[in-house]
């Protein structure tokens, strides 16, 4: 049987956390968590039921001198026409300091993306998620306990254009602030394989101390070098100090 029939089998017979605990297993052992990457905002798209995505992404950021670098394997599992299961597991390189260097897996996290409304070029979506604390917080690599939050998604889809905007909220750790993330990214195909996307929104800075939030600014290419097979690179910088003064984001992208 192969992979995705495995997958498969176990979304429809088995309990929602065992089935996902199982498809992380197979997505891992196969390889040895947005609208198209490399946005950081969402759009309501889904892979229908059956059918699998699977992305390997990579960003690259410095701030201040401190250089991160994050590799994250995400599964994207359609369970029926409109709903997803979305699961992902980051891996972290860090280097704080000229001669301090930590790595490790980063927090993973569960999400579901539910398609409630689509009609004529606009729809609308849900994504309430969950982020376990996987990562090891004494190293910096994870927030030390689990958060949860939501995202309310829209898109609107004009022959080569489409739009999407995305306002969302995170249960923070009690000593942090709460998270509030607005968003706007638009795609526009040059080709059937070639796009262009851009990036621009902002969220609260969960650090109570500070009154300056954080506001980015991306673009970005996508390019379709075979069926059902997508790479990108996008750059992202920050519009203030809050923000990650720039990244650099790659991925590639599996469809089946």
């Amino acid at each position: 049987m192969n992979l995705k029939c495995q997958v498969w089998k176990l979304l429809k017979t088995q309990g929602l956390m065992y089935s996902l605990l199982s498809a992380i297993y197979l997505l891992c052992i196969s390889t040895n968590a947005f609208a198209a990457h490399p946005l950081i905002t969402d759009d309501t798209g889904t892979q229908g039921a059956g059918k699998f995505q699977i992305e390997v992404n990579g960003e690259y950021s410095d701030n201040n001198g401190e250089k991160t670098t994050e590799v994250a394997v995400t599964l994207s599992a359609g369970i029926s026409d409109n709903i997803d299961v979305v699961a992902s597991m980051p891996y972290l390189f860090l280097n704080p300091e000229e001669d301090s260097n930590e790595d490790g897996f980063g927090d993973a996290g569960v999400e579901i993306k539910w398609r409630i409304y689509e009609k004529e070029g606009i729809s609308f979506a849900l994504k309430p998620g969950i982020t376990f604390n996987t990562g090891d917080e004494d190293k910096g690599l994870g927030d030390g306990k689990p958060s949860y939050g939501i995202v309310f998604i829209t898109t609107k889809e004009m022959d080569a254009l489409a739009l999407h905007f995305n306002v969302g909220y995170t249960r923070n750790r009690k000593e942090l602030r709460d998270i509030w993330h607005y968003s706007f990214a638009g795609e526009y195909s040059f080709t059937e394989k070639l796009k262009a996307v851009g990036n621009i929104g902002g969220e609260t800075n969960p650090d109570r101390t500070s009154s300056t939030h954080p506001l980015f600014l991306l673009g970005g290419l996508i390019y379709n070098i075979r069926e059902n097979v997508d790479i990108d690179i996008g750059i992202k910088t920050g519009l203030n100090k809050a923000e990650t003064d720039y990244a650099i984001l790659t991925g590639i992208a599996f469809r089946f």
